[in-house]
């Protein structure tokens, strides 16, 4: 109902006081053990029965557990209860960061694991890249995949589980296949130029050599630096040959080493010319040390203000208790009058 309280917010200033309220079946248990002396022997009750009226049934133990019921609100009032509720208010100077990830055929290759399985590069990145991610909740992300031409995944988003879903979603062969590097990272910076943020970065994965697009990777080097873009290369796969999958005529997977070219250099000057830097994983757990190494070089700022909100409502407590002492004692001492 709209006109209660909401005693989900009740809190007690000194909640300790509370195991006061295990006196009360103490006391209880001790009144039924003992109870009272009588005040005045009679020989016979017919003398009792002729002082008053019959006696109303259990009123004894009415008036008792009013008196037990006004303590529990004495008690409770002590502890000094109130409602109301703590407000966290989280002022993040995040980072925008984009992250670019290469799609091409050439990230078939399996020479990295998931566990004890063997893992294509593609797989890999999206599960360390996801990680990553769930690390930085208040940062923008947005995602930027790329093969022979770069196309958006996701924007800059705080919304990172749908950034998750779609970071699942990528796959090979959805555009042409091809290494546009340069065209990938000009993509990426396009979506950071107009951000105010405390920090705008790229983290760039690729795995191959700039072969398509339109732009020259170092042309977009020099773009993103006018824009104050920091980029973060990531070169990934084994040096040197690397096996690749392949289905033979009888519809098994086969695996035959094929040599991947890659263009380090390039990626290293990149990194440099950014301000950012360049890092090689040749596994798994490379990769890994790669995320967390970028994590902590680019930390958000995040400060978090706690307004606290509270209304003392002890005095009800008290005129409860009080109103129930004071039943006890105007019925004991009328409706339900006894003799010492």
């Amino acid at each position: 109902m709209p006109w209660l309280p909401d005693f989900s917010a009740l809190s007690f200033v000194y909640p300790k006081l509370l195991w006061l309220l295990l006196l009360i079946p103490v006391l209880a248990w001790l009144k039924g053990k003992f109870g009272g002396t009588p005040g005045v022997m009679f020989s016979t009750t017919k003398t009792l029965a002729k002082i008053g009226g019959r006696r109303r049934s259990r009123s004894g133990d009415f008036l008792t557990g009013l008196l037990y019921l006004a303590l529990v609100f004495l008690i409770l009032a002590l502890a000094r209860p109130q409602l109301g509720k703590t407000i966290t208010r989280t002022q993040a100077s995040g980072v925008d960061i984009m992250l670019v990830i290469d799609v091409s055929r050439s990230m078939l290759a399996e020479d990295f694991t998931i566990g004890a399985q063997r893992a294509n590069r593609l797989e890999a990145v999206k599960q360390v890249t996801e990680k990553f991610i769930e690390g930085r909740p208040n940062d923008r992300i947005g995602i930027v995949a790329f093969a022979g031409r770069p196309y958006l995944v996701s924007p800059l988003t705080l919304d990172h589980d749908w950034l998750i879903t779609n970071l699942e979603r990528i796959r090979i062969g959805l555009v042409e296949d091809g290494t546009a590097i340069g065209s990938a990272l000009a993509a990426a910076s396009n979506r950071l130029k107009d951000k105010e943020a405390k920090s705008k970065i790229v983290v760039l994965l690729t795995d191959g050599d700039n072969n398509m697009g339109r732009v020259t990777p170092l042309t977009a080097a020099e773009a993103a630096k006018a824009l104050g873009i920091k980029v973060y290369t990531v070169g990934s796969g084994s040096r040197g040959n690397a096996p690749f999958p392949f289905v033979d005529p009888f519809g098994r997977t086969v695996y035959r080493q094929i040599p991947v070219e890659f263009d380090e250099e390039s990626l290293k000057a990149i990194a440099a010319m950014t301000g950012g830097e360049y890092f090689r994983a040749t596994d798994t757990q490379s990769l890994q040390r790669i995320f967390s190494e970028i994590d902590k070089l680019e930390k958000s700022e995040v400060e978090i203000q706690k307004v606290a909100q509270y209304r003392d409502i002890f005095p009800w407590f008290v005129l409860i208790g009080t109103v129930l002492l004071a039943a006890e004692t105007l019925l004991g001492q009328t409706l339900w009058r006894r003799l010492p």
